[in-house]
């Protein structure tokens, strides 16, 4: 999907649906805009369900002040045009209000982006602008002021966060990006002390993804096609269940014994299509496309593992929750949990960037699960779905878990009830 051709007027209200959709504003919350190449500014109205919004109902304001529409410009249309005229690199802008964001700005402290490279990477350091009257210039000018300093995104003290960008998918990315940070920094503060990467470890991932040699197919056999779709279902799927953002998650699965699909790096993970997912064949990259940087990992693991056919990384909150706060994560919880996980091992940062050694001597048929110090969680299975199997249930029992430190004691299940399952469904 080339989201960039979309008229404006669809691009704001395709955005919106996502946010609203994920329950990151509400009805009457929230505001986009764009500024296209003429000078002109689409932005959503005031007073409008956003829940229902259509792109009828998006207004333009021309240069000259003049407003084309059937509505009122959002109230804080002053401080999207503040932002815009103290950053001419920006041409869309994004602010919503939520939960988890709301809680950072109540307590006036300032999302942690370090807690994995790929948060800082599209966010960068966050700026913040101290309260004003919604909808005044007052507002305008601070915000307008914080981003002049360089910041890409601006936490708003008691209100809500602003992100910009290039493009409005770009400023989506920043927004939504700082949303994960945040709902999963809440869940760390009830599992331990959150750890932050230092310049130079998040310098690492810059130096990881070396490109491929390329070739060019000449046929595509019918397990490739229907591996195709199924990639492309389980990403949506996984984006839809928040087990993956927008700008991070990798899934790969093996054709044969010399090839893999995988996912590309850098395009929005709820608009990929088949023709986006790259063969890798005898370590050449289908031409024309750039895989993921965790591809050369990915070929490691399938030399050394013939019966591992799938492979998910994966940024969802809870799991990367242990992950940032480096401690384990306890899967004797319930039966599924340890039957489908069984015992998780969590590998130090680094290892990934690696030649994924220490990673594929930890794999194995009874260790199928491994979470990546402020990084990820990596899921293997001989199908896609047990690989996705494995990491909805990762998921759901960290969250179980964390949500246990606010009501008692995790009691795990004893040693002998671990044997009976070990014995019935693992032997």
């Amino acid at each position: 999907m080339k989201f960039s051709l979309l008229h404006p007027r669809v691009q704001l209200v395709t955005i919106m649906e996502r946010i609203y959709g994920y329950g990151m504003t509400t009805t009457s919350g929230g505001n986009l805009s764009i500024l296209d190449e003429n000078g002109d500014m689409w932005i959503t109205p005031a007073g409008v369900d956003k829940g229902t919004l259509k792109p009828q109902d998006i207004i333009c304001v021309k240069p000259d002040g003049t407003m084309v529409g059937p509505h009122k410009p959002s109230s804080e249309y002053p401080f999207h045009r503040a932002i815009y005229q103290k950053r001419p690199d920006f041409r869309a802008i994004v602010h919503a209000h939520p939960p988890a964001l709301i809680a950072f700005s109540i307590a006036r402290q300032i999302p942690n982006t370090r807690i994995i490279p790929q948060a800082h990477t599209v966010c960068g350091q966050v700026g913040y602008a101290p309260y004003r009257l919604p909808g005044s210039l007052e507002l305008g000018a601070v915000i307008a002021d914080t981003f002049a300093q360089g910041f890409d995104v601006v936490l708003l003290e008691n209100h809500g966060v602003v992100a910009g960008g290039e493009s409005l998918l770009g400023a989506f990315q920043r927004f939504e990006t700082l949303d994960f940070c945040a709902r999963t920094l809440i869940q760390a503060h009830s599992v331990g002390e959150v750890h932050s990467l230092t310049d130079d470890e998040i310098a690492l991932t810059r130096k990881h993804g070396e490109k491929l040699p390329t070739f060019k197919p000449t046929f595509h056999t019918s397990r490739e096609r229907e591996l195709r779709q199924h990639i492309i279902d389980l990403v949506h799927r996984a984006y839809d269940q928040r087990l993956m953002t927008s700008t991070a998650g990798t899934v790969s699965a093996r054709v044969d014994e010399n090839s893999f699909l995988i996912t590309p790096y850098g395009l929005d993970r709820l608009y990929l299509d088949l023709d986006d997912i790259v063969l890798i064949r005898d370590g050449q990259r289908e031409r024309r496309k750039q895989p993921s940087r965790a591809t050369r990992l990915h070929m490691a693991i399938y030399q050394a593992h013939p019966e591992i056919g799938a492979i998910i990384s994966a940024q969802s909150p809870n799991a990367v929750a242990y992950c940032v706060t480096r401690r384990k994560l306890d899967t004797r919880t319930i039966p599924e949990s340890y039957i489908v996980l069984r015992d998780i091992p969590l590998l130090p940062y680094g290892v990934q960037f690696g030649d994924g050694k220490k990673i594929i001597k930890q794999l194995g048929k009874d260790k199928p699960v491994l979470l990546l110090e402020n990084d990820a969680i990596l899921t293997t299975g001989a199908t896609l779905m047990q690989a996705f199997d494995r990491l909805e249930v990762a998921e759901f029992s960290a969250q179980a878990v964390i949500a246990t430190t606010h009501i008692g004691e995790l009691v795990p299940i004893g040693a002998e009830e671990v044997k009976e399952l070990e014995a019935k469904f693992l032997s």
